[in-house]
């Protein structure tokens, strides 16, 4: 199912979230709208072409895909992954599938890796987890993206809660030069 179509330029006000700790205080203290501006001025100087939609909160992931009219393996994660103190890099993965730690490790060539806690990677990016994106992060770090996004049309964190976005995969791959391999497993049941 498609998404309506809404220009970035007429990017509608949500309410604040309130916040429950302290990455999300930051966050709310930002203008809602000014993150998403972030992400589509990121996304225009890239040259690829991006879909704002409003969502409403969903409970799990089969939730949000069901509300979206799409399959969880287009929902694409943007997790933050901590290779060592004050350096990151962006793993986009499907929503059916997980990190394979192992695989990351080995094409990063580090003996390490792991998720850094929510104040970390809002610091990271300037984004709440649940609206981590590529798209404007306040660091432009490396990104690694599993093979099984391509050719697809994902959606993917906006930058604020109740706020995703849909990009040609292929496009976003091309437009943030992204290391493109196997490096997630089935999600696991539970």
């Amino acid at each position: 199912m498609s998404a309506p179509q809404e220009p970035a330029a007429s990017v509608d006000a949500v309410a604040e979230v309130p916040a429950s700790e302290n990455a999300a205080a930051a966050a709310t203290a930002s203008t809602e709208s000014g993150d998403v501006d972030r992400v589509a001025d990121d996304a225009a100087a890239r040259g690829i072409a991006i879909e704002f939609q409003t969502t409403e909160s969903a409970g799990s992931l089969d939730e949000a895909a069901a509300l979206r009219g799409i399959s969880p393996a287009d929902i694409v994660k943007t997790l933050v992954v901590k290779r060592h103190d004050g350096d990151y890099l962006l793993a986009l993965v499907p929503g059916d599938r997980q990190i394979a730690w192992p695989k990351l490790r080995a094409l990063v060539g580090v003996n390490r890796l792991r998720l850094p806690d929510p104040d970390a990677a809002f610091a990271a990016t300037g984004y709440v987890r649940g609206t981590i994106t590529p798209f404007g992060s306040t660091t432009a770090w490396p990104v690694y993206a599993d093979e099984r996004i391509r050719g697809r049309r994902v959606s993917m964190g906006a930058g604020r809660p109740g706020r995703t976005l849909y990009v040609d995969a292929d496009a976003l791959i091309a437009g943030f030069d992204a290391t493109v391999a196997d490096i997630t497993n089935p999600r696991e049941a539970g």
